[in-house]
């Protein structure tokens, strides 16, 4: 009996110990819940590379979501920055077909100014206002608001080049 408890006790130690192994503490980003007010938690982010978006005089830094999307946005851009002529969509969004598609990783979320996703797995977008939808987060501008993003992006189209820092 002694030895039975024994051999439990190490097998358990072990099993716990090891990285990996049982462990429940990481929440799948499909079923993380968004709130208006951060749409990408810093679970999401990665801490090295950003992207940046050049809108006329306008220079803007993004973090990236972390997700099968961003990699494969990321070589895209790994030959150099990417000029997109980007339109206008009810008021709150400015889109621009990509000419390929990419991997969808759509959950329902709720923009908010500041806001980058893929749209069907061709569009990309940057929203200057909120909506909400079932999207793929690509990223999210920092350090800007929702006035700040208007007057870069303008009332019409729009040519806005990203590239990778």
């Amino acid at each position: 009996m002694k030895n039975g408890v024994l051999l439990l006790f190490s097998l358990l130690l072990v099993f716990f110990s090891c990285p990996g192994c049982g462990s429940a503490a990481e929440t799948p980003v499909s079923s993380v819940s968004q709130s208006s007010e951060t749409p990408l938690d810093s679970s999401q982010e990665e801490t090295e590379t950003m992207l940046k978006i050049q809108i006329g005089d306008n220079s803007f830094t993004a973090s990236l979501a972390n997700n099968t999307t961003v990699d494969a946005f990321k070589e895209l851009l790994a030959d150099g920055p990417l000029t997109l002529h980007m339109s206008d969509y009810a008021g709150m969004e400015k889109g621009a077909d990509l000419e390929v598609t990419l991997p969808q990783n759509n959950r329902q979320m709720n923009t908010v100014a500041g806001d980058i996703i893929l749209y069907q797995g061709r569009t990309f977008v940057i929203y200057y206002d909120t909506n909400s939808w079932s999207l793929t987060p690509i990223g999210k501008i920092q350090n800007t608001d929702a006035d700040t993003l208007r007057k870069a992006l303008g009332t019409g189209d729009v040519t806005v080049t990203l590239s990778l820092e």
